[in-house]
């Protein structure tokens, strides 16, 4: 599920999953020149600033138009921003340099006072607000592209090769709590995980009643997979509006499975009671 350029998380408060914050900063130039991709100029005194391109052959500089015709994207995190579609007839599309999936990783507005603006893992809001901020004197901007998956990028700036085993985190499911038949499991699975499909694909329901055979196959609309993160709740994404007026007759731990990504350990309570009014 996306986030679209026309959808405005600003009142979500998003949350950016915990990896090394040194990280981020790790494909930041020394002091040299990119001089081999899309004749994009330096800046003096900001160079070291830059990410350096030639540190990993999926990223690349790019100077285009500030008319993009890109549609941004993210996951449910908010954050890691990516190009979720092209238009036909704008900058990117005609450069053929960006394809569709290429994750933002910089920014610089081509003016004498132009500074490199980091944006790998940066909140939807804040790459928008970066964007919008560009003066109006600014004609063209140079972008850096890095062309992978968001665990590719993670993996790069950690210092590894973005094809290492990804992060593992471990989610217990309580099955049943305080009954006869209660039973714990643990999972492993892969950071940034949707728990409904680890949840279902492991063999464990997260539907009440008859809505296992009638609930919305994850697309948000039933309201029915509901779960109560006991522990490592700060690991999630935030609630959005909508998760939250549809859980809101329940405590705040309560979550809709089918929008809920795991960024660390957490314990998973299935089948918690719910209030009436649920259904």
């Amino acid at each position: 599920m996306d986030s679209a350029a026309s959808y405005s998380p600003s009142s979500l408060s998003p949350h950016i999953p915990p990896f090394s914050r040194a990280g981020l900063t790790s494909l930041a130039a020394s002091n040299e020149n990119d001089s081999e991709t899309s004749g994009a100029d330096s800046t003096d005194g900001d160079e070291e600033e830059s990410i350096d391109v030639n540190a990993d052959p999926r990223l690349r500089r790019i100077r285009l138009s500030r008319a993009l015709g890109i549609d941004w994207g993210t996951d449910l995190s908010f954050s890691f921003v990516y190009v979720r579609d092209l238009e036909p007839s704008g900058a990117a599309a005609i450069s053929g340099e960006v394809e569709v999936g290429d994750q933002i990783c910089e920014m610089r507005a081509v003016s004498e006072d132009g500074k490199a603006i980091n944006l790998i893992g940066a909140p939807f809001d804040g790459v928008m607000g970066a964007f919008a901020a560009l003066g109006r004197d600014v004609r063209e901007v140079d972008l850096v592209f890095f062309r992978g998956t968001k665990e590719e990028l993670k993996g790069v700036c950690a210092g590894g090769t973005g094809s290492e085993e990804e992060e593992k985190i471990t989610i217990t499911v309580v099955q049943n709590k305080g009954a006869k038949d209660e039973a714990i499991r643990r999972i492993e699975a892969k950071t940034g995980c949707n728990v409904r499909q680890i949840l279902t694909d492991n063999g464990i329901n997260v539907y009440q009643s008859l809505t296992r055979w009638t609930n919305c196959k994850g697309k948000q609309l039933c309201g029915t997979c509901i779960v109560n993160i006991t522990d490592g709740g700060g690991g999630t994404n935030r609630k959005s509006l909508d998760e939250a007026s549809t859980l809101r007759e329940n405590p705040e731990s309560y979550r809709l499975s089918c929008v809920t990504f795991a960024y660390g350990d957490i314990t998973v309570e299935t089948f918690p009671p719910i209030e009436a009014a649920q259904w």
